[in-house]
């Protein structure tokens, strides 16, 4: 019996022995990838907590392990299952990484300059969880080794993810400057600004942009002057010469020299004129063409932004403006501007929809109803100047509610009198 109980001893001794060398091993192998994710700053002081109170624990239930010997191979089997169950959890962290652990690495590269390492990283973080954030910091790095096209790319997409996201707008409006884009670039900076008043930043970004437009259309302006500058002193050239030559002759055939020189001078005005009427007529024809075309590429608007530019692409043709509207439903306008809308640009959406109501009242008064729902409608009403109140206190009275209105119409734009219309 003492020999059974001798050997049954050793044997556990041996199993216990066994454990520690596990437990060495595994300690060695933990402390190894412990330095790889310090190397990248994702060791996460609160697991290393949790394997260190793991291993005291362990410790302690070896220090007893002469109380029982059930008692000690329950301990070890539980906490050996407990450390294997950490040790998974820990290699899984490690080798699944996560997208803002590959974005907030990317800013630490951009902080060091490291753009083409920040853009990797943006990149799988991207590739990962698509965000906004992630697509506008890769935007910058790409502002900063001058790949201007995937910049303004980025910037796009992080506008589809969430159109108010002033950042995307001001590296894109950046992008689009250095790409020779002036005017879709003080777009941008001015939509950024409208969302923003008093981010001075943006203001210098939207007065250099501007100054710079202006300073291409001066110097395109100049160019054609000199050009016509150019032609009338050629002309004056050929003037001068007729006048010698008629200086040069007998008194008596002046008159008929001078006659010819003005009957060819006749022909050559009726030939500008002909050709200036045909150029006329080609550019009318040009703009006909021009403009159906256009009438077949208006597509629904998804943001405030989008709406916006495509609004003012076609100002001064009241047709494309209302084809525009009409291709977007009514109830998705307070999606679409949420609590970006403008009082110019609201009343001017309520001068186009007058010139369509008599036609289509019903999608008209939708479009009305809509309206009064985008955010912050009030405090846009209280934005409007004397003239924008005038304005539309007489497109309601002699457009919206005159006398040919029916009564099932004139009853829910009476409702939205005052909403449109508040007494002043």
């Amino acid at each position: 019996m003492a020999r059974a109980s001798s050997k049954h001893d050793r044997d556990q001794a041996l199993d216990f022995q066994g454990f520690l060398n596990d437990l060495q091993d595994w300690e060695m192998s933990l402390n190894d990838k412990d330095k790889k994710l310090k190397s990248r700053g994702l060791v996460k002081e609160k697991l290393e907590t949790r394997v260190v109170d793991e291993d005291r624990k362990l410790v302690a239930k070896a220090a007893i392990s002469d109380n029982s010997s059930n008692a000690r191979q329950y301990d070890y089997s539980r906490n050996y299952d407990s450390i294997t169950h950490l040790s998974g959890d820990f290699m899984k962290e490690e080798s699944s990484p996560d997208a803002t652990s590959e974005k907030e690495l990317g800013n630490e590269y951009f902080k060091q300059k490291k753009f083409k390492e920040a853009v990797d990283c943006y990149s799988r973080s991207i590739a990962l969880s698509p965000t906004a954030v992630a697509y506008a910091n890769r935007a910058m790095a790409y502002l900063k080794m001058r790949r201007f096209q995937e910049a303004e790319d980025d910037c796009t997409e992080a506008l589809n993810l969430d159109d108010r996201y002033i950042k995307a707008y001001s590296r894109r409006s950046t992008a689009r400057k250095e790409l020779g884009k002036l005017k879709e670039s003080i777009e941008d900076a001015e939509f950024a600004l409208r969302l923003e008043p008093h981010n001075q930043e943006i203001k210098k970004q939207y007065a250099e942009t501007k100054s710079l437009y202006e300073k291409e259309i001066l110097n395109k302006a100049s160019g054609a002057l000199r050009s016509s500058m150019q032609k009338v002193g050629k002309s004056k050239v050929e003037v001068n010469k007729h006048v010698g030559a008629v200086q040069s002759v007998s008194r008596s055939s002046q008159k008929i020299v001078t006659a010819a020189i003005q009957e060819d001078h006749n022909k050559k005005n009726h030939k500008k004129q002909e050709l200036k009427a045909s150029v006329q007529e080609l550019a009318a024809r040009a703009a006909s063409l021009a403009k159906a075309e256009v009438a077949k590429n208006i597509t629904p608007p998804n943001s405030a932004y989008q709406f916006e530019v495509s609004w003012r692409g076609l100002a001064g043709d009241r047709t494309l403006q209302a084809r525009l509207l009409k291709v977007t439903s009514p109830v998705a306008l307070p999606q679409i501007f949420k609590n970006a809308m403008s009082a110019p640009m609201l009343v001017d959406i309520i001068r186009c929809i007058a010139t369509f109501f008599t036609e289509e009242m019903d999608l008209a008064v939708k479009y009305l109803e809509n309206l009064a729902k985008v955010s912050r409608f009030d405090t846009i009403m209280m934005c409007l100047s004397s003239t924008d109140r005038a304005d539309l206190h007489r497109i309601w009275d002699d457009v919206f509610c005159n006398n040919a209105t029916p009564m099932e119409y004139a009853e829910r734009l009476d409702n939205l009198r005052s909403s449109y219309c508040p007494k002043q």
